[in-house]
């Protein structure tokens, strides 16, 4: 692959990294009490800068989701990870040329626009383009 090829719609690192537990509150309490993790549900964010724009503060989810959560689906996976993406529409496009499943699905906030494809063992992955 020529580094041309990556000059738009590329991964710039990792934004989230989502798993289930049949025990997710014990869970985040454990990991709140024996490593400093923030127990809130919605998760724990470790904040980096971004390597090509040091002004660019950027944070990585950890969370853990109830067993019984349907965010994953259809994914069999206990995880997921979310990819911050520099362009998702780009990204997609590389994706479809390159015949990766694609989820139909989109979202958008004011945190950022969402998108979800699979690798070949079903496995479902976040998408996450910041805004600007």
């Amino acid at each position: 692959m020529s580094e041309n090829e990556w000059e738009r719609g590329r991964i710039i690192g990792i934004g989230g990294i989502f798993f289930k537990s049949p025990e997710a509150r014990q869970l985040r309490d454990w990991y709140h009490a024996q490593l400093g993790f923030d127990a809130s549900p919605e998760g724990f964010g470790f904040l980096w800068r971004d390597h090509a724009r040091a002004e660019v503060e950027r944070r990585t989810v950890w969370s853990i989701f109830s067993a019984a959560s349907s965010y994953f689906d259809p994914s069999k996976a206990p995880f997921m990870i979310n990819y911050i993406v520099d362009d998702l529409d780009a990204f997609l496009a590389k994706m479809e040329a390159r015949g990766v499943v694609i989820d139909a699905k989109r979202e958008s906030y004011d945190y950022g626009r969402f998108a979800w494809i699979y690798d070949p063992d079903g496995n479902k992955i976040e998408l996450w383009e910041p805004p600007a």
